[in-house]
């Protein structure tokens, strides 16, 4: 009897500290970027906040979907691009997040959305391989001299999906940027891109889905040139891979965290996005990751020569074309069932 006493006392000492503990989860899309955002902002935030934050990853909309449709939803925090977001906002699948919920005046008024808070600028640009075009002789610089075999020959790796590759498509084949997104609404500008790639289909030896496997196929001299993610080569290069990136031209994009409808843990979810978007806090990911930071405030917490990494400093958004998600809310579902048509052509 009196060890049963004892046995209830004890539980009884437990149930509060149970009953109090706070948890949420958080799903990227794993790999360095993941890493970076567990330094950066996951790990300190549980520690100053208490909460714990539980990780998981492949947050792709379909996902998403499946969850909100039969009311399962155990994600608490995504991150996805501007496009991902938009779908998932067509398809009524985030909380809205206003602004009594978090803080974002500070935040670049063009990187704000009324069910995302944005996280950082990342770019889609050109990485080659050094042994293949070392500093000695000519070295790509644009999209043009990515669709260029005869100068820079070698196989190439894009990515499955269709966002950045038809802008760059249609920049490599002599678009200015300014007239990318109408040449792309016309049925013609859009055959147009798909033409300029299928013509580099024999060369393409990856059609990637994973941000680590350009890096990976560049370190192996399985290609020579990719079409990828600046953070993702930056890693590479940092693990001394023979990288390097062409910043002449580049598509930014700005990444987002997002609440699912119904996420369980939502009080959580909202104390986590106010932490990562506090400026001294946002600067920290490209501590670990080379994406810039979202709110100009932030830059006070970077030093120069990280920021010499970054793809968003004023001298490199010159010759940018931000992807537009709105563009790609209207017309992405149409331009991805033509990209994997063409690509099981």
């Amino acid at each position: 009897m009196k060890k049963l006493l004892i046995a209830a006392a004890v539980a009884a000492l437990l149930a509060p500290v149970a009953a109090s503990a706070k948890e949420m989860t958080f799903a990227s899309w794993g790999g360095a970027y993941q890493e970076a955002i567990r330094k950066a902002w996951i790990t300190p935030f549980s520690k100053e906040s208490g909460i714990k934050v539980e990780e998981d990853t492949g947050p792709d909309t379909a996902k998403i979907k499946a969850m909100v449709d039969t009311k399962s939803v155990t994600w608490d925090v995504v991150t996805g691009g501007g496009g991902g977001l938009m779908r998932g906002v067509k398809l009524g699948l985030f909380e809205k997040i206003t602004p009594d919920m978090v803080k974002t005046d500070h935040v670049l008024p063009g990187a704000r959305n009324d069910y995302a808070i944005p996280s950082e600028i990342f770019s889609t640009l050109i990485g080659y391989s050094t042994k293949a075009f070392p500093a000695t002789g000519a070295q790509p610089k644009s999209f043009a001299d990515f669709w260029d075999t005869a100068k820079f020959p070698g196989k190439r790796t894009l990515p499955d999906a269709p966002e950045t590759v038809v802008e760059a498509a249609l920049l490599a084949d002599g678009v200015p940027m300014a007239d990318v997104y109408k040449t792309l609404s016309s049925e013609a500008g859009l055959k147009r891109a798909l033409d300029k790639i299928r013509a580099l289909k024999p060369q393409v030896a990856v059609w990637w889905s994973s941000g680590a496997q350009p890096v990976q196929a560049l370190g192996s001299g399985d290609v020579v040139m990719a079409l990828g993610w600046n953070g993702r080569f930056q890693a590479g290069i940092d693990s001394k891979l023979p990288i390097a990136m062409a910043w002449d031209q580049q598509i930014p994009q700005v990444g987002f965290f997002m609440i699912p409808k119904g996420a369980p843990n939502k009080a959580e979810a909202v104390a986590f996005l106010n932490y990562m978007v506090k400026p001294e806090n946002n600067a920290r990911l490209s501590e670990y990751v080379a994406y810039g930071p979202v709110t100009e405030q932030a830059w006070a917490s970077i030093d120069a020569s990280r920021a010499a990494n970054l793809p968003s400093t004023p001298e490199r958004l010159k010759n940018a074309l931000f992807l537009d998600i709105e563009w790609w809310a209207e017309n992405g579902a149409k331009v991805t069932e033509a990209y994997k048509a063409m690509l099981k052509e």
